[in-house]
């Protein structure tokens, strides 16, 4: 790894700034790419851009290209759905039922939530199922983004899957690691795991932070323009936005005159069935699952359960749930006489097409992390943390550091691979035991998820600005304000934690009422600063009796 100091960080900072700055997200990653090259080879550096190209398309043998088919069959399958009228369907059940901005607000949020199995498979269902709900009640695709967003990574993070796998293997490295130079047992790796999800305060306080902004529907910063713009006029991106994925200017016209749910349903149901089962078969090694259950050792069973999940190769499952879906409503479509054969491969190809931009700045995302791989980047990073640091602010500390490292690699597996060990490491010697070592691990994987949503470089942000159908910096910039606001109250937490040993069962209710506290308070500043009144969206009328409520009209005076 080469050791190129302070411009290890001028990459992805780069990259950073201009994608703000111009909104050219493709350009100005592979600008910063090429900037990489020229840094490392003290030369042009072109060779070496298009090799660290190919080197993230290949990458951790083969988990890069099996997302990209991934992305592209689900691109496929949207398409169908599109074709085969799944839309129109699943728009008419909605209108029914889902008739208020809140209610389609908390269904999303209740989904993310439920689908926990996997943060790409979370982002792709949820945004592909409720797009067209959210539009009709005229919530922003940048509000969708974040809820997507803020129950993807999150969810998975704490849940049964293979984020679990990888966040054990961290902490098992770290362990090896000082058993070998200090010489002394180390607590058992799952056990440490269990004990840091309350200390993962910014997965557990971002979940709620999407509640209470879905149930008390205020805004604030950019959301709030966002969300008045949709209100006020309908319009559900900005005027200046470019979606990563836009279904209706790139597809042919659905079918409308028999549009049947079970053309959206089935094959989302299968994408998810397939996905479940085949990651828990790649998985499954001959671990006694059911004589743990049956024998009523729930930590064991639990312990089975997550290793299944664990090792189970979530990606290739991805691949087979995806195609499982294509053919699921390729196979409808030629069985109730929705279109002919050659039309349903219209539609995939169509699908593909659908997916290219997303694909590339996914492919030019990875690249940039391989970039700062290959110029020391994150091990630069994490040397600053590793001075003479106070144990009460070690926590916050390795918070921030793991904010930075994930926001400039735009990767959170990247920032716990790196940070993990290090930040343990330098527990173990400040504490001389590892009673620190729960909340470390927590620290570590807040702070990564935190930088990876403040990042428009993140995987996970590129594919919920694709899947919703939002301008990708549009999504960031947005987001941003309620993810700092998240991060402010675990900065809080954590120090209540390291200066009065408040523990988690404490702390986070107070995080609870932080938030609530800080949504309230800055919706009403920011609306009054605006001189907007928000009654009528807070009040959350339904969309048929909009043109008669007396202060919609009201509620949208005022100037931004």
């Amino acid at each position: 790894m080469g050791e190129f100091g302070i411009l290890s960080l001028v990459p992805p900072l780069l990259a950073i700034t201009l994608a703000v700055t111009t909104r050219r997200v493709i350009l100005s990653l592979f600008v910063s790419i090429w900037f990489g090259g020229v840094i490392y080879t003290g030369g042009l550096g072109v060779g070496r851009t298009f090799n660290w190209i190919v080197e993230a398309i290949i990458a951790d043998e083969g988990f890069h290209a099996e997302i990209l088919v991934f992305t592209l069959l689900l691109g496929s399958g949207v398409a169908l759905i599109w074709r085969l009228g799944g839309a129109i369907a699943i728009q008419e059940v909605a209108s029914k039922r889902l008739e208020t901005r809140r209610k389609v607000g908390i269904v999303a949020w209740l989904l993310g939530i439920v689908l926990f199995f996997d943060d790409y498979a979370n982002t792709a269902i949820i945004g592909n199922t409720m797009r067209e709900t959210s539009d009709r009640v005229n919530i922003s695709r940048e509000k969708l983004s974040y809820i997507v967003d803020s129950t993807a990574a999150p969810v998975a993070t704490i849940g049964i899957s293979g984020w679990v796998a990888f966040q054990l293997s961290m902490i098992d490295e770290a362990f090896s690691n000082i058993e070998a130079t200090a010489g002394v047992q180390t607590p058992d790796v799952f056990t440490v795991y269990l004990e840091s999800i309350p200390y993962n305060a910014y997965a557990i306080l971002a979940i709620v932070m999407v509640g209470i902004i879905v149930v008390t529907q205020r805004d604030y910063g950019e959301m709030l323009t966002a969300e008045r713009r949709a209100w006020k006029t309908g319009k559900v991106n900005d005027d200046d936005a470019d979606p990563l994925q836009e279904v209706e200017g790139h597809l042919s016209d659905p079918i409308t005159d028999r549009p049947m749910l079970r053309t959206f349903l089935l094959p989302i149901v299968v994408l998810v069935a397939v996905t479940i089962c085949s990651a828990l078969r790649t998985g499954y090694g001959g671990q006694p699952v059911l004589e743990s259950l049956l024998a009523g050792e729930f930590t064991a069973f639990v312990e089975t359960t997550t290793t299944i999940a664990g090792n189970g190769s979530w990606t290739t499952a991805l691949v087979w749930g995806s195609f499982a879906m294509v053919a699921t409503a390729f196979t409808i479509g030629i069985v109730y006489d929705l279109c002919t054969a050659d039309e349903g491969v219209d539609a995939v190809l169509e699908g593909f097409e659908l997916m290219l931009t997303a694909v590339t700045i996914l492919i030019l995302a990875w690249s940039i992390s391989t970039v700062a791989d290959a110029l020391g980047t994150g091990a630069y990073v994490a040397t600053l943390v590793e001075g003479t640091i106070p144990v009460t602010v070690f926590p916050v500390a390795v918070f921030i550091t793991a904010t930075f490292i994930s926001f400039t690699m735009g990767s959170s597996w990247a920032t716990m691979s790196l940070l993990t060990p290090v930040a343990l490491s330098v527990a173990f010697d400040l504490t001389g035991g590892f009673g620190l070592a729960p909340a470390i691990v927590g620290a570590v994987f807040s702070g990564a998820i935190f930088g990876d949503h403040t990042s428009p470089i993140s995987d996970t942000t590129v594919l919920s600005s694709t899947f919703t159908g939002a301008d990708l910096v549009d999504h960031v910039r947005t987001q941003a304000y309620y993810a700092t606001t998240v991060a402010t109250v675990v900065v809080v937490c954590y120090l209540l934690y390291g200066f009065f040993g408040v523990p988690p069962l404490v702390f986070l209710p107070v995080g609870v009422v932080l938030l609530v506290g800080l949504v309230y308070g800055l919706s009403e500043f920011d609306a009054n600063r605006r001189g907007i009144d928000v009654g009528a969206v807070q009040r959350d009328v339904p969309l048929v009796e909009q043109d008669a409520d007396s202060d919609h009209g009201k509620s949208l005076e005022g100037s931004d």
